[in-house]
């Protein structure tokens, strides 16, 4: 039986999963870029981006050196680990329903 308490409901929320896998997928991502690619509103991504920094799953790196100031965002080693984990408890979900 699939235990669904399992499932980290910080992660789970669709612009938080759409983050995560992002991250997960190059090690590092762009203010910028992440916006475009995810098509959210500055104080969205903000907002997102801050619950997964407390949480310790995304770091944050600011390059001040260049003409406009560039931060960037990428999963920390407990990010990485719990997205993993969300992804096998979702694997175990579409498992068994291919069973069902």
């Amino acid at each position: 039986m699939i235990d669904f308490d399992q499932i980290d409901k910080l992660i789970h929320e669709k612009g938080r999963l759409a983050i995560m896998t992002l991250l997960s997928t190059r090690g590092e991502w762009a203010f910028q870029d992440l916006k475009a690619e995810l098509s959210m509103s500055d104080g969205n991504l903000i907002t997102h981006l801050r619950t997964l920094s407390t949480a310790g799953y995304i770091k944050e790196t600011r390059d001040e050196s260049g003409t406009r100031p560039r931060t960037s965002y990428e999963l920390t080693a407990e990010g990485r680990q719990a997205f993993k984990s969300y992804v096998e408890v979702l694997g175990q979900i579409v498992q068994a329903a291919q069973q069902g």
